[in-house]
């Protein structure tokens, strides 16, 4: 299984309408993306993450732009297409930071709404509404699921994805470079404790001042790098073997071994249709 990281940047001075012509010819020119099967691109980054006083006017409905946009990539080009995040305006006026996964014939597989909403630096938590689930769907044979960046630091998010049946999970993020060690260690940890595949695709270049980390990276199960990419717009390529989360697992069964159940007022399982599954939040 070959992926595309699409490292991008989202300039204050460059419109939304500008940004999503520019990155719809990049997609469309990139001759390496005729034999990917997966592209992931980074947070936010049609509106631009840290642009908070622009959110409300550069929120899409669900059917919006960015959606259309990366819908006719996957069609056009013949991928799964994880189309990062963007500002989401619900039918009560709601914004969330929404991704959405879409399949090689333009069909939505899979929809996250960022649970963990980032306060630190960052007026995220006081403009969104929080999603309340996560959910696996299955990306070429390999259940995967979404998550974005802030979640990282949050464990108990990612062992529920594998409680729903999840062997990888793709993280879109706008990560600043102050913190990008981090970054590192925590997509490296979540892969060996899940015994998972993590993509972690991060924005680059500068947003409201702040300089965005890149350094996208996939990381196998046990803990290998993959791939890195530095800090530059573009694409970088990682080919992963899908068998291997179920191949560490069987040779090492840490997950087997576990002894603290999940509370009953933990996450709870709410029944769906395969090939998805998902987990609520109270």
């Amino acid at each position: 299984m070959q992926i595309a990281l699409l490292q991008l940047a989202s300039p204050d001075a460059e419109s939304v309408t500008a940004r999503l012509a520019r990155v719809d010819r990049m997609v469309r020119d990139e001759s390496g993306l005729r034999d990917a099967d997966l592209l992931v691109l980074p947070e936010m980054w049609t509106a631009g993450y840290f642009s908070f006083d622009e959110y409300a006017a550069r929120a899409e409905p669900f059917e919006g732009p960015t959606l259309a946009a990366a819908r006719g990539w996957a069609r056009d080009l013949g991928l799964t297409v994880h189309l990062g995040s963007f500002v989401e305006v619900d039918a009560a006026g709601d914004l969330h930071n929404t991704s959405v996964v879409i399949d090689r014939t333009g069909r939505v597989a899979n929809t996250y709404r960022k649970v963990h909403l980032f306060g630190y630096g960052s007026r995220e938590s006081q403009l969104l509404t929080p999603g309340t689930s996560v959910a696996t769907s299955v990306i070429d044979g390999l259940p995967t699921g979404i998550t974005t960046c802030y979640d990282l630091r949050f464990p108990e998010l990612f062992r529920s994805l594998v409680d729903s049946g999840a062997e990888m999970a793709a993280v879109c993020a706008a990560w600043p470079e102050a913190r990008l060690a981090h970054w590192q260690l925590f997509t490296t940890v979540r892969a060996v404790e899940q015994q998972m595949y993590v993509v972690a695709v991060n924005a680059v270049g500068e947003q409201a001042g702040i300089t965005l980390g890149g350094h996208s990276r996939v990381v196998d199960p046990t803990g290998q790098v993959v791939v890195e990419a530095g800090q530059d717009e573009g694409f970088t390529y990682a080919d992963i073997d899908p068998a291997l989360p179920r191949k560490v697992r069987a040779e090492f069964p840490a997950l087997a071994d576990r002894r603290w159940a999940v509370a009953a007022a933990g996450p709870t399982t709410r029944a769906t249709t395969d090939p998805t599954s998902t987990k609520e939040f109270a």
